[in-house]
């Protein structure tokens, strides 16, 4: 079968479930081979991609790449393309898993796909481009397909593969090095799980009206092991901080469950979540266009049925 390269995403030595959905997809079009860069990698690790259906797992463990900006991965990725002549390259369509797609491109002299949000036969891709007002199949015509898969794209489900373990080693030009890391902050993660890469999302929009009343999405979104949203208007105004904005000029969610609460459905916050699964949406205004998009929608005021809907959720836990 014709081997299919994965780019690991992981953090503190822990693979991250963008991963697991990848080798999941890379399944139907061939043999995965994991691709682990940098530190951290570990028994457990290799139980875990080994566990959904990583034939080859190739580990360049030198510290040294995690001292420098996405380039080290672009050129590994590059070496293992030159050697191993992969049927296609699959890594996360978020900001790093982009820009490494993109170089990985020009290195192998090769098509690049972002933001897949599905995978069929032959490496083909399917978009939802212009807003999400147009859903495309795209396929790469030149070099080896390197696509870019947005988080939630596929379940992940276990199939045991052989998890063959390659030791591999990367030189990094002068290039690579140009840009390098001099200082690393912690923060403090919640228990909810994060936006791009969460199954379930709540949202809130205008129609919270206040900072304070996001705690009634915030409850949901506890209730269901969510994470929360917003929409631009509801940033804008400074109810709730910036990095947890939906929308063309936020970050881009495809979860399994969209929940929006208070939100009118402006083509701006379209685009960044109407490919998910499942859409629910609450507003007062029965013309509001986002149930133009909903699979489900309740017409009220939030502020009485998301209580309610959080009260039944917390019931049946």
């Amino acid at each position: 079968m014709a081997e299919i390269l994965v780019l690991v995403e992981h953090v503190d030595g822990a693979v991250k479930k963008v991963t697991l959905e990848l080798l999941t997809l890379a399944r139907s079009l061939g043999s995965p081979s994991a691709v682990w860069a940098g530190a951290g990698y570990s028994p457990d690790a290799k139980a875990q991609l080994a566990e959904y259906g990583a034939d080859k797992i190739y580990v360049a463990g030198a510290a040294e790449i995690d001292d420098y900006v996405v380039a080290p991965k672009a050129e590994l990725l590059a070496q293992l393309v030159s050697a191993a002549a992969p049927a296609a390259v699959l890594v996360a369509a978020n900001a790093e898993g982009k820009e490494i797609a993109a170089r990985l491109a020009i290195k192998t002299d090769s098509g690049v796909i972002t933001d897949a949000v599905g995978l069929g036969e032959g490496v083909l891709a399917e978009q939802s481009i212009f807003g999400g007002g147009v859903d495309v199949k795209s396929r790469v015509a030149k070099g080896t397909p390197i696509v870019a898969v947005r988080p939630n794209a596929a379940n992940p489900e276990p199939a045991a593969g052989a998890g063959a373990e390659e030791q591999v080693s990367v030189t990094l030009s002068d290039a690579a090095q140009a840009a390098k890391v001099v200082e690393r902050v912690h923060e403090e993660k919640g228990a909810r799980p994060e936006l791009t890469e969460a199954a379930i999302v709540v949202s809130g929009g205008r129609g919270v009206g206040s900072a304070e009343n996001f705690a009634v999405i915030e409850r949901l979104a506890d209730a269901l092991g969510a994470a929360v949203g917003a929409s631009r208007a509801a940033t804008d105004a400074g109810w709730y901080p910036h990095q947890f904005q939906v929308g063309q000029t936020g970050k881009t969610v495809s979860p399994q469950l969209y929940i929006a609460a208070g939100i009118s459905g402006a083509i701006q916050h379209r685009a960044g979540m109407q490919t998910a699964k499942t859409i629910l949406a609450i507003n007062k205004d029965p013309e509001a266009p986002i149930f133009e998009l909903a699979d489900f929608g309740v017409v009220g005021d939030l502020h009485q049925i998301v209580p309610q809907l959080s009260e039944e959720v917390e019931k049946r836990k």
